[in-house]
């Protein structure tokens, strides 16, 4: 292969390194003179680029597009580059990223539904494909540094343990280095981080003040630099997903003291705030109508004064958190700008993965994600006005009001996973890249999708998508280039269709106009009755967006023939992007027949010292069953402490451990005083050998109801213990079972993470006993 044959081809990856090669003799005096083999380099000119994406955040919830809450550096890089007003999602978490990365439309990326709720039908079984080829592998490939930093939520449910396989991790997805999570959502203060494929606890030793999105800053900020420091010339992608604004809405305290004050009017009153701002700085058209609140949703007026207090300190950990994440990723655009390579970054600055989440069914907002949402949780008010300043901090995993996300979703209808309507799809994004866009502070209203950022980095870049990565014919872009609408705000719109779809809440866009099913189960219920054909079964409107720009006038009883032209497209686009078929059940999907079945039938499970990290899809599922864990321990003589064996954490989950010598049985039912229960034994165990079992006896009936404990120490019952309510659905969404030391959050206060046993473990066995 010679230069002028076409290397480096860069339709095929991985490419190969070129080397002219001439005559090699026996000696080194008669051989042609040789140069080192040419590893493949980016374009010239190629940038490097910044892809930063925030979670759950909607439309109106920013000051750069008309919201509450000022975000200085998303400003300040809108007023060197352009704002998009009709950029879309595809409504929830890891179908967005999966198309953010891919450039592939979700269920093509087989993800149409989040990791723990997959199925094994192409579009959902969460498995991507080796024929979808992400940016990770592209750029790498091409000669960029390649790094991911923060959240997921992209990885098989029952693939995210320290085991592996990591096929389907970041790095194994074409990333050079990985720092961040894995799950839905991470716990600020303790979150379960992953340094390439190795478990780290960042915060020991930083208890005090440690906070995850800062955590972020730094390492993306070192890695940057480091890349720069060794190799000047070759660009980088930092792709940068905080986990902010998930649930839980974690921020510092002095942080949150900052908006004191600022939400006491409400959330039916921001709406309205947010939408005659939006009209004031241009972000919405002079004629865009205000939808109005659904009367399913709670009015402000309706709470008393009390929960209104509880309400406003919500919304403020919220802005706080948004605002705190702002700041960070500010710290690594001045890194950029420090070294010289602001000018040649392009920086996409995506606020909301999808609307904000409307996910809290009672409507005064909650203190628990996993307790009410999957669990089953009720909030107490009084518990919540005399924990008012837990909110935002540790013990709390905090989540605002579905008002407060209505409010934020301003000017549209609906939430987070309503795919059918903008409040869940439509989200905002910033463009900087100085060298390549002169109309600063410019907008641009093109309808575009996340499917299209992929194809827009590759544009500027210089490459081409490869038509085969590692012998894998690939799948063709579903997006397009934003690039023609850098330099010219006129420039005609190429995504003109767009099919939508999340729990079975359909639409498809087509030039101009959007058809699109009504929700029949409210973004906070997770479980409900189901439909057996939602194509025919949902109500379905019409709109032209190119006259109504919020999604507010439908025109179904008014153009019959349009809609049902458009309800085919929407069919015909279902089976080609692997939509069919239709499925409106959430939680529902959490059932354990819906993934691969690792553990069926396993009824033993023998860990040793060392074990941590072990995701609840591939844990014994003590749930709703009687079980019993026997630990073999040796102690020396001056006695021991420290966790044997937990799972969960604060929020819902038990540990074995000995305190002070003394072994203790916690179990959480949630974070509620009342659901912590404690069996401890009387006496602490002397030096030597020991079989300590903990027992529990389940009452049966329905999921979560109590049982019986008992504590076991050498054959002989040392403590009896009741606990009145169990589990029923799931401990944690981020935290693990560990062996040896508690990550993460404790179950109970009386310890402090990590505890780790300070003797010695031989095993551990778990014994599901039905």
């Amino acid at each position: 292969m010679t230069a002028e044959s076409g290397w480096p081809d860069r339709t095929h990856l991985p490419i190969r390194p070129f080397q002219q090669v001439g005559h090699i003799d026996r000696t080194i005096d008669g051989s042609d003179p040789i140069e080192w083999p040419r590893e493949v380099e980016a374009p010239d000119g190629a940038p490097n680029v910044l892809l930063v994406m925030t979670d759950d955040v909607g439309f109106g919830a920013s000051d750069v597009f008309g919201g509450p809450i000022p975000l200085p550096t998303y400003r300040r890089l809108a007023e060197r580059g352009l704002r998009y007003n009709r950029f879309h999602t595809t409504a929830l978490c890891s179908p967005t990223r999966a198309a953010l990365l891919t450039g592939r439309n979700h269920h093509v990326a087989s993800t149409g539904i989040i990791m723990e709720f997959s199925t094994p039908f192409p579009g959902y079984h969460s498995i991507v494909s080796q024929s979808v080829g992400t940016l990770g592998e592209i750029l790498t490939g091409n000669g960029y540094a390649t790094a991911w930093f923060g959240k997921n939520h992209n990885v098989p449910d029952w693939l995210t343990t320290p085991a592996g396989p990591f096929t389907l991790w970041p790095t194994g997805l074409g990333f050079e280095y990985f720092y961040g999570f894995l799950g839905a959502d991470a716990h600020q203060f303790r979150p379960a981080v992953y340094e390439g494929t190795t478990p780290v606890d960042p915060y020991l030793g930083h208890e005090d003040n440690y906070h995850l999105d800062a955590d972020l800053a730094d390492h993306a900020i070192t890695w940057i630099r480091t890349q720069k420091a060794v190799r000047p010339g070759k660009p980088f992608f930092a792709y940068y997903t905080p986990g902010t604004a998930h649930a839980p809405h974690h921020a510092p305290r002095e942080w949150i003291e900052k908006f004191a004050g600022q939400f006491d009017h409400g959330w039916d009153e921001q709406r309205v705030r947010t939408f005659e701002r939006q009209k004031a700085i241009g972000v919405i058209p002079p004629d865009a109508v205000l939808n109005p609140t659904p009367d399913h949703y709670r009015r402000w007026d309706d709470l008393s004064e009390d929960m209104k207090r509880v309400c406003a300190r919500e919304m403020e950990c919220y802005a706080a958190a948004l605002a705190h994440c702002d700041y960070q990723v500010g710290r690594v655009v001045d890194a950029i700008e420090e070294l010289g390579e602001l000018d040649n970054t392009l920086i996409i600055y995506i606020q909301g993965d999808n609307g904000s989440s409307a996910e809290d069914p009672t409507g005064h907002g909650l203190t628990s994600e996993i307790g009410v949402i999957a669990n089953g949780l009720v909030d107490r008010e009084d518990f919540m006005v005399e924990n008012i300043d837990e909110f935002g901090g540790m013990w709390f995993q905090n989540h605002f009001s579905h008002g407060w996300a209505h409010a934020m979703n301003s000017p549209y209808q609906w939430d987070k996973k309503i795919a059918s309507h903008l409040g869940g799809s439509r989200t905002s994004m910033v463009v900087s890249w100085p060298s390549g866009i002169t109309d600063s502070g410019g907008l641009r209203s093109q309808f575009t999708h996340v499917t299209d950022i992929a194809a827009t980095i590759l544009d500027v870049a210089g490459i081409p998508m490869p038509e085969r990565i590692n012998g894998v014919d690939q799948v063709p872009l579903n997006g397009v280039s934003l690039s023609p609408t850098f330099t010219d705000a006129d420039a005609p719109e190429k995504h003109t269709t767009q099919y939508f779809e999340v729990v079975a809440n359909q639409g498809i866009y087509h030039d101009g106009w959007i058809a699109n099913t009504a929700p029949k189960r409210l973004p906070w219920v997770g479980m409900g009755p189901t439909n057996p054909d939602p194509f025919e079964d949902y109500e379905w409107q019409l709109y032209n967006l190119n006259d109504d720009f919020t999604q507010s006038r439908n025109l179904a009883d008014d153009h019959p023939e349009k809609l049902e032209e458009l309800r085919q497209l929407f069919l015909s686009e279902a089976r080609r992007n692997q939509v069919l078929p239709l499925d409106d059940r959430y939680i529902e999907r959490l059932r354990p027949e819906n993934r691969p079945q690792h553990n069926a039938g396993r009824t033993t499970y023998t860990y040793f010292p060392g074990v941590t990290r072990i995701t609840e899809g591939m844990a014994p599922d003590v749930k709703n069953t009687s079980f019993r864990i026997s630990a073999q321990v040796t102690l020396p003589d001056i006695g021991a402490e420290g966790v044997i064996i937990t799972q969960g954490g604060w929020f819902g989950g038990f540990a074995l451990y000995l305190m002070q010598g003394r072994p203790t049985f916690a179990y959480a039912r949630s974070h509620y005083p009342e659901h912590k229960y404690v069996t401890t034994a009387p006496d602490a165990l002397g030096a030597g050998d020991h079989t300590v079992v903990a027992e529990f006896s389940y009452d049966g009936g329905t999921p979560g109801s109590g049982g019986d404990l008992m504590l076991i120490v050498d054959g002989d019952v040392v403590a009896r213990g009741r606990i009145d309510q169990t589990v029923p659905v799931r401990f944690s969404a981020d935290e693990t079972l560990d062996i040896g030391e508690d990550t993460g959050t404790p179950v109970v206060r009386d310890y402090d993470v990590p505890f780790r046993f300070t003797a010695t473990i031989r095993r551990v066995v778990v014994e599901i006993l039905g």
